[in-house]
């Protein structure tokens, strides 16, 4: 797939306790085997936030996999630089640097672990298991939760394609209300977070999550991650349009907005352009501006390509509403199929400030209030979006079940008295979907039995080796809103 980053080196992508837990294990272990979920949260009813996030989307996975484990990763080369690093790090010698020389002969510097996974972008309830690893060789027990720390990372993904879902979700139910179609809710809610991420690589991770679910982005390093790990049947997977941003206006000078307007609604006579219209008077922008000097040059656009005017301060609703309503009077709507309020095709809007979950639930609820069409509107979200998150939102975690010690398997789990929401599965797990639909995780190796029908956990790993993968197009189809959502989400 890729060449990857000479200096990454997986001996040294652990927490620090973990190079000790080789010693930790009960004497003659020879198997550890751990699985990840997003745990089940039951909470004071008094506390609980507005976004319940019952189901989740597995997402990422492949992407870590393909970039960290996969192929020789480990070199004597590696193996010394760990043992230097941990001799000075813990001002002892307790780096277990026959286990890697093992690793290292043996398989050549493959990992002999195996990971098992749901399909990529399946919805599943929280509360079930996602993925488990288990070592496959017993002198390696110790590496399955060695790799817990990279292995987890998958909550960011994971996430973002939950939250930029559950905000399809309400797009999709206000859209249909408001409209009657779901026509353009792909592009309703527009990634607007690359500077608001921590770093390049995040960039991409999340982008790429949000496009699992939607098509438009200004995150240019999520396609990337997409073409390199993934792959789709379109030549790229998110779509941008021409958009202005404050210094493209604010050159121009104060005086001067008029003309920084006309002259970029000229540049691009047959695409969507958007024109953030809040430099210094959103309102007289829309009125005076947009509204009476070029209202000729703006109802001269095609449905194709039409303005977006762009609000980017004050309180997201009220601007919302006070936006449509003033460009309602310069632009008289139209009633569309279901009596609501739809701008002429030419002329729509973005709101692309202190855009979030429950902003966006807001927006839409006042302009349904307001007679106003979803249709006339679509959203850009950066920080919400990307990086307002963390992995307690979905409760992920990653948790010993099963080891087998002195030839005996043996089910183990953890049971805190002070939070039993942290009480953890039991054995070896699979996951099956029962035939009302339902998801069930089975404990103890009784998904052996078989009677939910096959186990949805497929082996994409095994010993250095990716066995299966999802294009894009998949991981899109598994996680898109089903019909049976739509209707829940409309009655």
């Amino acid at each position: 797939m890729e060449k990857r980053d000479a200096d990454f080196n997986i001996l040294l992508a652990t927490d620090s306790y973990k190079v000790t837990h080789y010693k930790q294990y009960p004497p003659n272990t020879s198997k550890v085997y751990s699985y990840f979920e997003c745990r089940e949260k039951k909470t004071d009813p008094s506390k609980t936030r507005k976004v319940k996030y019952q189901q989740t989307v597995f997402y990422g996975l492949q992407y870590i996999l393909h970039k960290y484990l996969k192929g020789k990763v480990v070199t004597s080369e590696k193996i010394q630089e760990a043992k230097d690093v941990y001799q000075e790090h813990f001002q002892d010698d307790v780096f277990n640097e026959k286990g890697w020389k093992y690793i290292l002969e043996k398989y050549d510097g493959h990992l002999p672990i195996e990971v098992k996974a749901v399909p990529e972008g399946s919805v599943i309830p929280r509360g079930n298991v996602l993925f488990t690893v288990e070592s496959t060789d017993p002198e390696c027990y110790w590496l399955t939760n060695w790799v817990e720390t990279i292995l987890v990372q998958i909550w960011y993904p994971i996430t973002v394609a939950t939250n930029s879902r559950e905000q399809k979700k309400i797009l999709a139910k206000y859209l249909m209300e408001t409209s009657g179609t779901l026509e353009g809710l792909e592009y309703k809610l527009h990634d607007f977070g690359y500077r608001g991420v921590s770093s390049q690589e995040t960039a991409g991770i999340g982008a790429s999550a949000h496009l699992v679910n939607f098509k438009g982005t200004d995150t240019v390093a999520g396609i990337g991650v997409i073409k390199k790990y993934y792959g789709t049947k379109d030549p790229v997977p998110g779509f941008s349009v021409p958009a202005a941003e404050h210094s493209t206006i604010t050159a121009w000078g104060k005086d001067h907005e008029k003309d920084a307007f006309e002259h970029i609604i000229k540049q691009f006579p047959s695409v969507p352009v958007s024109i953030v219209s809040d430099s210094y008077d959103i309102y007289n922008a829309c009125e005076k501006i947009w509204g009476e000097d070029l209202r000729t040059l703006v109802e001269k656009r095609s449905a194709d390509a039409p303005l977006v005017v762009r609000p980017d301060s004050g309180n997201p609703l009220d601007t919302v509403l006070k936006v449509l309503e003033i460009l309602g009077k310069k632009f008289p709507p139209f009633e569309n199929c279901r009596g609501y309020k739809l701008l002429p095709p030419y002329i729509r809007v973005i709101q692309g400030d202190g855009v979030d979950i429950n902003t966006l639930q807001e927006i839409v609820e006042g302009m349904k209030k307001h007679r106003w069409s979803i249709e006339n509107i679509s959203f850009g979200s950066g920080g919400a979006l990307l990086q307002k998150l963390t992995r307690d939102l979905l409760n992920c975690s990653f948790k010993c079940s099963y080891v087998v010690t002195n030839g005996l398997g043996v089910n183990v789990f953890k049971d805190p008295v002070a939070d039993p929401n942290k009480r953890s599965k039991k054995g070896r797990l699979s996951l099956h979907r029962k035939q009302n639909g339902d998801y069930v995780t089975l404990e103890e190796g009784k998904g052996d039995l078989e009677e939910y029908g096959a186990d949805l956990l497929h082996t994409v790993f095994h010993n250095g080796k990716i066995v299966k993968t999802y294009t894009f197009d998949e991981v899109r189809d598994n996680a898109r809103l089903k019909e049976s959502e739509m209707e829940e989400l409309i009655h």
